[in-house]
């Protein structure tokens, strides 16, 4: 077992009141295992949030000391094609359970990257083993789900964690760890996970491996993040007309802390809002910040496409049309 399958088994709830931050989805799957039958279930929401987590631990309060005999977990994006369906599930689905559960559960993760196909064949199987199967589904994006099978199940909606609950996590882990964290790093880890609790334990994880004593800077040299000060650097170079200084200390954060384009793209767009400009100067540049990163996303240059951003800094401040 890896160290970080050590850490998520060693911190995983093991009820559903240490779930945090997603309070009403809790209490709803808690008063469902409690019935001992639950339906088709779709955890959708960001990464991070607890979707696999509460799964899991549905599964192991339904069926005890007999939840590995009844479980199937998949994850989609692996294994998306048809033949997983036919095959794999439709074959743990037609088996009868093991104990006093009348039903198994397969559990799909990242179901959103089911091919059509396999999500047509998914909905035959779910109506055909109902009696024997039931199937909790977590995607991202409920969106690129079937309406036939989002139909056909109770979907939750998972949030963003907020940063009282991402601290409570970060301060058992640190207390059962012997850790020594200070407020801003607590503060930092929080604004690098943006609401990910899987991100701040791996970042928290991978901090404490140099350092028992952890500070915000420690923090932020694992995360190897670009600091909104020099963000702010590039951005007044570019609004002061000094594209070359822009670009050149652009590209001093790109190579020398080793920082991609989209985390660059991020820190820009946080810090755009604290420029002193006109807002519709910050409208008009956030939509640019936008375009950026969606062809940086669909394969274009990193570092054009950013030039190309910061010549739009630099016609904003010049007040030429951008």
């Amino acid at each position: 077992m890896s160290q970080s399958e050590i850490w998520t088994e060693k911190y995983r709830p093991s009820v559903f009141d240490d779930v945090v931050g997603q309070q009403e989805i809790v209490k709803r799957a808690s008063a469902l295992v409690q019935a001992m039958n639950i339906p088709h279930i779709m955890f959708a929401g960001p990464s991070g949030t607890g979707k696999s987590t509460l799964a899991l631990i549905i599964v192991k309060e339904l069926f005890k000391d007999k939840w590995k005999e009844n479980y199937l977990e998949l994850n989609a994006s692996d294994e998306r094609g048809i033949d997983v369906v036919r095959q794999k599930v439709k074959d743990f689905a037609r088996t009868k359970s093991i104990g006093s559960v009348s039903f198994k559960v397969i559990f799909l993760d990242e179901a959103d990257a089911l091919t059509q196909e396999a999500q047509q064949a998914l909905r035959r199987t779910m109506e055909n083993y109902t009696n024997t199967c039931r199937f909790i589904m977590s995607c991202n994006y409920s969106s690129k789900i079937i309406d036939p099978i989002q139909s056909r199940c109770v979907v939750f909606r998972f949030k963003l964690l907020e940063k009282k609950d991402i601290v409570s996590v970060i301060k058992k882990i640190a207390e059962k760890e012997k850790l020594k964290i200070t407020e801003d790093a607590l503060e930092t880890l929080y604004e690098m996970s943006e609401g990910d609790c899987r991100r701040a334990i791996n970042l928290l994880q991978a901090t404490a491996s140099i350092a028992l004593d952890i500070n915000s800077e420690i923090v932020k040299m694992i995360a190897a993040s670009a600091k909104p000060t020099n963000v702010k650097i590039v951005l007044d170079y570019a609004l002061a007309g000094d594209f070359l200084n822009a670009r050149e200390k652009l590209l001093d954060i790109m190579l020398k802390e080793s920082v991609g384009g989209t985390d660059i793209i991020k820190a820009i767009q946080k810090e755009i809002w604290t420029l002193q400009i006109e807002p519709q100067i910050k409208v008009r540049l956030t939509e640019k910040t936008g375009e950026a990163e969606f062809r940086i996303v669909e394969g274009s240059d990193e570092f054009v496409q950013l030039q190309a951003l910061l010549a739009s800094f630099v016609l904003a401040g010049s007040k030429e049309d951008i």
